[in-house]
């Protein structure tokens, strides 16, 4: 049976060997009642990469992004953010369903919100306006092909926030990703930010879960939250052990997704009927647009590219999207480059 070249997504890795031994020599403990050394050691080692007093280890990434929500806001309170957020377009209108929270999404031109509109957007205080509490930003964000928002401008969208006494959540679902093509610290990126997520199943190869960082007191209403949500883990300690492995492991080694991303777009790029400028790729995200004149449509190309042994994603009628990882080699990119080549030219 021949290896499928696995574009889909970053969330699609396997376990590497090191995460599977840690995983089955973790040990263990009550994770509700506080007792799992190995979920006590990612979260202090999470809450230190962060630069945050304490963190709290979560199913999913959707998780923690709805704990800190809930945790900063109030039923009938407005959510501000980009309109390609994940927690606007992905997470199931859980921040209605769960939080009773409305959002109010900025359309921007290349995914990086602007000062100003954020200041536009922030409601003012009146006794027939809703008020707005939350300041949401994604780092890097996913829709906008992985684009990184450089730590200046992550600065003054969280002091204009701060200004107006908004509290700042930043979806970091692949802030380490961000970190490593912005050149600083992940800590340095969510400085000024009231709550940090981030995933160690997206890019990082871990199997399961995701982190939740802040300060002491609202990480400890963030278990609470956690709970109540369904998500009170018993000897969760399993699935830390590959967190930790994760961190070591696939954290140095970013930069290596980045260039096969690199790569892969200036391949796709040069197909017919496609329209993707390799530039604007800067983390392991690539995401293209099929023109309007091609004889093919996005499914219909995703379903050829099947065909030859690549899985992509499109989504909608006109937009693929590539997702780089551990497990694409330079190889692989150049197979799944020339195979849309081929496609298209077809």
């Amino acid at each position: 049976m021949r290896k499928m070249i696995d574009l889909r997504s970053d969330t699609v890795t396997h376990p590497t060997p090191a995460m599977r031994r840690a995983m089955a020599s973790a040990e263990v403990g009550d994770d509700v009642y506080g007792e799992d050394p190995t979920i006590r050691r990612l979260e202090e080692r999470a809450a230190s990469l962060l630069g945050r007093e304490a963190a709290v280890f979560v199913p999913s990434g959707t998780m923690g992004n709805q704990i800190a929500v809930h945790l900063h806001t109030i039923p009938g309170s407005e959510v501000i953010g980009e309109v390609r957020t994940h927690i606007f377009n992905f997470e199931m209108g859980a921040m209605a369903a769960l939080s009773g929270a409305l959002p109010r999404p900025i359309q921007t031109d290349d995914g990086i919100l602007a000062p100003e509109q954020v200041e536009r957007a922030i409601q003012p205080k009146s006794l027939y306006r809703t008020p707005t509490r939350l300041l949401i930003l994604e780092n890097t964000l996913n829709l906008a092909c992985g684009r990184v928002i450089p730590p200046a401008r992550m600065h003054e969208l969280v002091g204009v926030a701060k200004t107006h006494g908004i509290a700042v959540h930043l979806d970091g679902a692949r802030i380490h990703n961000a970190a490593a093509a912005a050149g600083v610290s992940a800590a340095e990126l969510a400085r000024g930010c009231d709550t940090v997520m981030f995933c160690l199943s997206k890019g990082l190869a871990a199997p399961v879960g995701s982190v939740l960082a802040g300060d002491a007191d609202t990480i400890r209403e963030a278990r609470r939250i956690r709970k109540l949500f369904g998500g009170g883990m018993r000897q969760a300690g399993i699935l830390a052990a590959a967190g930790l492995v994760a961190l070591d492991e696939m954290l140095p080694r970013l930069a290596e997704d980045h260039a096969t991303a690199r790569r892969l777009a200036e391949l796709v790029a040069e197909a017919p009927h496609v329209d993707l400028d390799p530039g604007a790729v800067q983390t392991n995200i690539v995401f293209f647009r099929i023109e309007e004149e091609a004889p093919l449509r996005a499914p219909e190309a995703v379903a050829r590219l099947r065909e030859r042994g690549i899985l992509a994603n499109a989504l909608g009628p006109d937009r693929i999207r590539m997702v780089t990882h551990y497990e694409i080699s330079a190889r692989d990119v150049d197979i799944a480059g020339r195979a849309m080549q081929e496609v298209m030219a077809a």
